[in-house]
């Protein structure tokens, strides 16, 4: 089988070399002096089986890759659980957004949370906001229009 394909490859004029791709990277950009909390955070949207938070800052800088990071918990001061998500800095544009997908939450349950952004190596930006809630309504019991979360 082989022989054949080589056969092919000569008698085509066609030689097929593999080479590894490699992807474009983004270059590394200053880091600002100073990451700041422009707006939010604030819920984008929520239910109890996907909340979306989002907070928008000064751009970072930094490395291109960004995570955006949740803690929270349903008491203010143990906030042991953590979602991030991943972005890529547009080195371009003066701010950032940030959206993290949080799962699983439990209808009728009040959550806290902060929200801070870090680059790929785990560095933190140095910006943390305040505690924030939020309340999961339970499930209606009616086909009545209710907000999910409050």
């Amino acid at each position: 089988m082989t022989k054949l394909l080589m056969r092919f490859a000569l008698i085509g004029g066609v030689v097929v070399v593999a080479l590894p791709l490699t992807a474009q990277v983004s270059p590394t950009t200053t880091k600002a002096e100073g990451v700041r909390i422009a707006r939010g955070p604030e819920l984008e949207s929520c239910n109890d089986y996907l909340t979306i938070i989002r907070w928008t800052t000064n751009n970072p800088g930094g490395s291109p890759v960004h995570y955006g990071v949740v803690h929270y918990g349903i008491k203010p001061n143990e906030l042991s659980q953590t979602a991030k998500s991943p972005i890529r800095l547009n080195p371009d544009h003066p701010s950032t957004i940030f959206r993290v997908r949080l799962e699983g939450l439990q209808p009728g349950m009040t959550y806290y949370y902060t929200v801070e952004s870090e680059e790929s190596n785990r560095t933190s930006d140095g910006v943390k906001s305040a505690t924030k809630r939020f309340t999961v309504n339970p499930q209606p019991r009616d086909a009545s229009p209710q907000p999910a979360c409050r």
